[in-house]
């Protein structure tokens, strides 16, 4: 258990800011160091509709005793407003009764990739409140697979029968993203064709000696044992991060993520902030000047 009670007004507002901060505020921040016993971070991600944030609730519920959980729901923001509907809150309401729970949904804002500007330093304050595991909850399907597969320890895909979702997948790339594959709403008919395809299509991927084999459940919210299930390959996947300094890699892969995202928003908050006769000037001196500003503290 938790040497101290979750002060939940703390965490809220440290996470608003955190979700306000420019790069900047970033630049200007004290820099956190790794805590010691960072939180296990589970990704649930598909398509819209697929059921994640009604799978992130049953399975958060079968988690939650004995933890510290949080919840970080990714919603859409409007590419004009930068508002989101935020809707995976309400949808969780009934998730409140768990007292080391914790439930934030998160707008993407200026994100290109799905995710949400600023996620790694809320992930890592997550930890500084000392939460065993976290769940991210993101949006879509398609280049926020990739993303997503930096910022998580375990990444599952959830997929809907009969809904083109596997030749999508393949199209994309995603098999070799995810590391449990779930058809979720697996009472619909198509369930265990799909599963049987994606199986037979992971099987004939070439699997290095003693790598991770993607492995595929089928849930349904109406079927607690489902839930349960995946919640044990949940733990089997985080056991086998534990061997050979797999998670040291992970982190390595986070802290590049980090710098290039910092990077890219920097970069484009430099150009557009410019005035017409800058864009007079040669490419080169463009390049200099722009080169200068994004690595300014202002």
């Amino acid at each position: 258990m938790n040497s101290k009670p979750l002060d939940r007004h703390a965490l809220g507002q440290a996470l608003t800011r955190l979700a306000n901060a420019s790069t900047s505020d970033l630049m200007r921040s004290p820099q956190r160091t790794l805590a010691l016993s960072a939180a296990r971070r589970i990704g649930l991600t598909g398509a819209p509709g697929a059921g994640k944030s009604t799978l992130a609730g049953y399975l958060a519920l079968h988690r939650a005793p004995g933890r510290r959980l949080g919840i970080l729901a990714i919603d859409p923001s409007s590419p004009r407003s930068g508002g989101a509907i935020l809707g995976d809150r309400i949808r969780m309401d009934e998730l409140k009764g768990v007292s080391q729970l914790y439930i934030r949904s998160i707008g993407s804002r200026s994100a290109s990739d799905g995710l949400s500007d600023n996620l790694p330093e809320m992930l890592d304050l997550m930890d500084e409140f000392e939460f065993n595991e976290v769940l991210l909850e993101t949006v879509g399907v398609g280049q926020v697979e990739y993303a997503a597969r930096v910022q998580v320890d375990t990444l599952v895909l959830l997929l809907l029968p009969e809904s083109g979702d596997v030749v999508q997948a393949m199209k994309a790339g995603i098999m070799e993203m995810a590391d449990i594959f779930v058809i979720n709403k697996a009472d619909l008919p198509g369930a265990q064709k799909m599963a049987s395809d994606i199986k037979r299509i992971s099987s004939l991927a070439r699997h290095d000696e003693g790598s991770w084999r993607p492995s595929v459940l089928l849930a349904s919210s109406s079927k607690p044992e489902s839930i349960a299930a995946l919640s044990e390959e949940i733990d089997r996947h985080q056991a086998w991060l534990d061997l050979n300094d797999r998670r040291k890699v992970l982190r390595q892969q986070r802290a590049r993520y980090r710098l290039r995202r910092l990077i890219e928003r920097r970069a484009g908050e430099v150009i557009a902030r410019q005035d017409p006769s800058f864009f007079e000037a040669p490419m080169v001196q463009q390049l200099d000047l722009a080169l200068q500003q994004i690595g300014r503290k202002s």
